[in-house]
């Protein structure tokens, strides 16, 4: 048994001056030469298109907000120039609610005066026929006065 231990040590101390852990032989560079052409076929065949999607999709989204901010903006600007039209627009409305109710009060005080007018023409056409009248029936009662005391004149001379 001794023997066979010491068969393995120097099978173990042989090896060890062959190589070890950092042997740099023909594997190494091979290595190395497998590593960069995976890195380059990664790159070509799932970096690169991976990211111009991801650079496509940056561009939609820039250019979405962009068409965004600028029909934020045209919104901002067509609710800025309705409201002031609308605000004009109630402020005719107003002007032309008051010019109705001038112009109506001014047609009830012409109509008001119209009718007093009437009404006190009315009121001196009648106390105008009412005077004629009066006059009228005062000249018959006189003739009647003038017969009768002609006639009692008369009757009393007679007798």
């Amino acid at each position: 048994m001794h023997n066979l231990l010491l068969s393995f040590a120097v099978q173990a101390s042989s090896t060890e001056t062959e190589g070890g852990l950092f042997d740099f032989n023909a594997t190494l560079p091979l290595m190395g030469l497998q590593f960069i052409a995976l890195t380059l076929i990664l790159n070509v065949l799932y970096y690169k298109p991976v990211g111009k999607v991801l650079d496509e999709r940056e561009e939609y989204i820039r250019n979405c907000l962009t068409a965004a901010s600028a029909s934020l903006l045209k919104a901002d600007e067509l609710t800025c120039k309705y409201e002031h039209e609308l605000a004009e627009s109630r402020k005719n409305a107003q002007n032309v609610i008051k010019n109705a109710q001038n112009e109506a009060q001014v047609l009830v005080s012409d109509k008001i005066k119209e009718a007093k007018q009437e009404t006190e023409s009315l009121l001196q056409n009648a106390y105008n026929q009412l005077n004629i009248q009066k006059e009228k029936a005062f000249k018959s009662l006189e003739e009647q006065v003038d017969i009768l005391s002609d006639q009692i004149q008369l009757k009393l001379l007679d007798n």
